[in-house]
């Protein structure tokens, strides 16, 4: 009896196979980058022995890839989920749609593919095989390797939503200084100085820059940072209420006034100030990042810093556009996109 056809090789075994990366196996693939012809024929050797056939392993999305004229990708990546998802959908239908807008201006077909808890290599061998011009892919979850593995992964591309500045890569973020900065200056401006941050040890870069920020801030104002009232939560609504609840109970004097590192974090936060008998902004006032449209119905409706989203989303196809149409290798760009503070009720107004 003839036994079963054995399934088709992925290019991580093509790789690994050839001792080689899988980003080296794409470059190859495609026929770019600066690879050593030894390596080269290494890889090549490699598929030749394994049956490679890349066509052969294309997904749904890559069949509309290849069939589509001049498509480029965002790639929508939740690693872990806990800032990419339902409760920041909305953020990132703006960026969509600033991409959308922009890439029906310049003649590209932009889609849309969600990736969760996917391996990147696994999504970079997906990109490997398709006739995309470039990509755009939301860098919000992303490690430093995954970064690594896009901006090596062959075609164009640009990464929103984060930003690493010994990277060579392109990148488009919101100015997180200048934001924090705003903040702070409007709470100081109504008379606060004690100023605490909920933060959040969730893996994003973004929470990470604003906690920078917010002592840089600090400083800057000479102001004094009370370590006992730095917090750092997970970055879900419901674990950011938990984790407060917890280490409010902890802190023996509260500051005046917090800044949280997104309006999902601040959310929780304000629930776990009303349990232990907390009014806001009576008691304590509470500034946002990211301004959600939840935001505004809030009880109370909270103060947050805007981040022109659409415009954001615009920008990356513009940069994405040039890379594609450019002849010879472009210098990186790093775009830091100012904003602006939305002011509400969660934060109390000194009497003139």
């Amino acid at each position: 009896m003839d036994s079963a056809p054995k399934k088709n090789a992925t290019l991580r075994q093509v790789a690994d196979h050839a001792g080689v990366s899988v980003t080296t196996a794409s470059l190859v693939l495609n026929r770019k980058g600066e690879i050593s012809e030894s390596t080269r024929t290494n890889v090549l050797r490699a598929m030749d022995e394994l049956n490679y056939t890349p066509r052969g392993e294309r997904s749904s999305a890559e069949n509309l890839a290849s069939d589509a004229q001049n498509a480029v990708r965002f790639l929508k990546i939740a690693r872990h989920g806990q800032t990419v998802n339902r409760d920041h959908n909305v953020f990132i239908s703006d960026y969509i749609d600033g991409m959308s807008f922009e890439a029906t201006r310049r003649d590209y077909s932009l889609q849309v593919v969600s990736h969760e808890a996917t391996d990147i290599s696994t999504i970079i061998e997906e990109i490997s095989t398709s006739d995309l011009r470039g990509i755009v892919a939301l860098g919000t979850e992303l490690s430093d390797e995954d970064i690594r593995l896009i901006t090596n992964c062959g075609i164009p591309n640009v990464i929103v939503d984060t930003y690493r500045p010994f990277v060579d890569g392109n990148f488009i973020d919101m100015d997180n200084d200048q934001l924090v900065h705003l903040a702070l200056d409007h709470l100081i401006s109504q008379g606060f100085s004690r100023i605490g941050l909920v933060s959040s040890y969730s893996e994003v870069n973004n929470f990470k820059l604003r906690h920078e920020a917010y002592l840089r801030a600090m400083n800057a104002h000479k102001l004094v940072i009370e370590e006992e009232n730095i917090l750092s939560v997970c970055a879900t609504s419901e674990d950011a209420y938990a984790d407060s609840l917890k280490q409010l109970a902890g802190i023996k004097t509260l500051s005046d006034a917090y800044f949280c590192s997104n309006d999902v974090i601040a959310f929780g936060f304000i629930r776990a100030l009303r349990e232990m008998g907390y009014s806001v902004p009576a008691d304590i006032s509470v500034i946002g990042f990211d301004n959600l449209p939840m935001a505004n119905i809030f009880d109370p409706p909270l103060t947050s810093l805007n981040v022109p989203k659409q415009r954001i989303g615009a920008m990356a196809i513009r940069i994405l556009d040039d890379l594609i149409v450019a002849k010879v290798k472009q210098p990186s760009v790093k775009v830091l996109v100012s904003g602006d503070l939305v002011i509400r009720q969660s934060v109390r107004l000194k009497a003139d």
